[in-house]
């Protein structure tokens, strides 16, 4: 029988991957798993001057489709009320902002990762 990792150990390993993946592109992490009221900020990150606000999805194989599809509209929404209440406790209202997707394909070789930059649009105005 073979072993596999459970849901949240694979959460957790595609995270990492997506972080030092991000590091090697230039990015800053100045958070991961960022918590508020409206979920979780999976990292939050400086790309040059921009705040990115990034989700990430980690899936072993496609049979559910990409994993970059997995993020919802309602998903979409909580992401940017959690990234707005970040700008307000750290008092960075007037940073410009984006949304990244970075999707994380993870197989017996190691971990497949794309970055969709501005993965989606603001839904609200801040």
């Amino acid at each position: 029988m073979k072993d596999t990792p459970s849901r949240k150990q694979l959460g957790a390993a595609g995270e990492k991957a997506a972080a030092d993946f991000l590091k090697r592109r230039g990015y800053v992490i100045l958070r991961r798993r960022f918590q508020t009221r409206y979920g979780e900020v999976d990292i939050v990150a400086r790309d040059g001057p921009v705040l990115c606000f990034i989700e990430v999805k980690t899936r072993t194989d496609l049979s559910f489709g990409p994993p970059a599809k997995a993020v919802t509209a309602a998903k979409k929404k909580r992401l940017a009320l959690s990234a707005q209440a970040f700008l307000t406790k750290k008092k960075l209202g007037d940073a410009p902002v984006r949304f990244d997707v970075v999707a994380v394909l993870a197989g017996a070789g190691g971990f497949e990762i794309d970055l969709f930059q501005g993965a989606f649009e603001n839904p609200f105005d801040f």
